[in-house]
């Protein structure tokens, strides 16, 4: 059986002894040089790397100063991990429907629910399928809301030829756990569109640290260096960091495949099923990374059916969130509702022949 996901890794890691052995393992020379890859890659240097995808949501968060009663607009057809940092703020989710041709978020329903409680958008680019950026991005700046690119499996997807993470919305978050591009096993990024979120969140990466003041000349903690801000230990340490060096020298060959198997997926199925569609194409000025391939059918169960007896898996990947009673909001919506009768997935990363 052909599968969905499957990790990346390079076979060729000559550094990863040293490291081990350096007694350098905290985020360092590797962190900075892994940051640096992604900003060249992006085309936005405001970008720093965390311990988690979860912890790229709760900086990102923490950084726009959100505090429990604070509403924040959700797409609930994405990853659990985007939308449970919310509730462990103790902020409330705000679901609002998606375009069930897209699976992203409708524009004019972001719209209908924004309050004066509303303090963030989550704009989810489902499962690698880029959104309606300028639209949200509009509302956002019409309203004075930040906007959140959540980017979980979007690294690489482009808009007007331009990397998420550079294309005007405030923050984006990335997940770089195993079966993502980059793989460092575990860890993600959150990229800035000013310099001030950036060195904002610099210090609630690092318990509201600033390492330069932290310690005096004599190496103990200077009484002078105060805390003002709440943070996490979010740092990614050296191994991952590496780790994710040596994927971003091989990510455009990686994503130019997975480019290339959405291509001929395109061709193969045309003539295969009737009564289907593709979630979205390699052409045109919205491109997916091809984390997966996005098909919809009323036909699904059938068509999922008929993949696994040909040797490929297929899923839904995700279940609606607000089905969960942690969100304490179980609104049925009809996008919602009709994307997730339809869609799912079939495999189209770099290890399919």
């Amino acid at each position: 059986m052909i599968p969905l996901f499957k990790p990346y890794m390079p076979r060729n890691l000559p550094e990863i002894n040293a490291i081990l052995h350096s007694e350098a393992l905290a985020y360092g020379n590797w962190g900075r040089k892994f940051e640096q890859n992604l900003g060249e890659f992006i085309g936005n240097n405001n970008i720093l790397t965390v311990n988690s995808y979860n912890s790229s949501m709760l900086v990102a968060l923490t950084t726009i100063g959100i505090k429990p009663g604070d509403e924040i607009i959700a797409s609930p057809m994405s990853c659990l991990a985007s939308n449970q940092p919310i509730v462990t703020l103790g902020a409330n989710v705000v679901w609002v429907d998606i375009d069930p041709c897209t699976g992203t978020l409708d524009p004019d329903s972001v719209r209908s629910k924004i309050t004066s409680k509303t303090k963030a958008i989550i704009h989810n680019h489902f499962c690698g399928y880029v959104g309606y950026v300028e639209e949200v991005n509009k509302i956002g700046k019409e309203s004075g809301i930040p906007v959140i690119d959540d980017a979980i499996e979007a690294f690489g997807s482009e808009f007007k030829s331009l990397k998420i993470g550079n294309t005007g919305a405030d923050i984006t978050t990335y997940s770089f756990q195993t079966v993502r591009l980059p793989n460092t096993i575990d860890g993600g990024a959150i990229a800035f569109n000013t310099s001030e979120l950036y060195n904002k969140a610099l210090l609630v990466r690092d318990y509201g640290i600033n390492r330069k003041t932290f310690r005096d000349k004599d190496g103990e903690i200077s009484r002078d260096h105060d805390i003002s801000l709440p943070g996490y230990g979010a740092t990614l340490n050296e191994l991952n960091s590496y780790l994710g060096v040596v994927q971003m020298q091989e990510i455009n060959k990686l994503l130019v495949k997975q480019n290339q198997n959405a291509i001929k997926w395109e061709h193969s199925l045309l003539n295969k099923f009737d009564n289907f569609k593709f979630l979205g194409s390699s052409q045109g000025y919205k491109r997916p990374n091809y984390w997966v391939f996005g098909i919809l059918s009323p036909n699904k169960k059938k068509l999922i059916k008929q993949f696994f007896n040909e040797g490929f898996s297929a899923s839904a990947v995700h279940y609606p969130n607000n089905n969960y009673s942690v969100f304490g909001n179980k609104e049925i919506l009809p996008g919602i509702t009709k994307f997730y009768s339809e869609f799912f997935a079939i495999p189209c990363g770099w290890w399919l022949e």
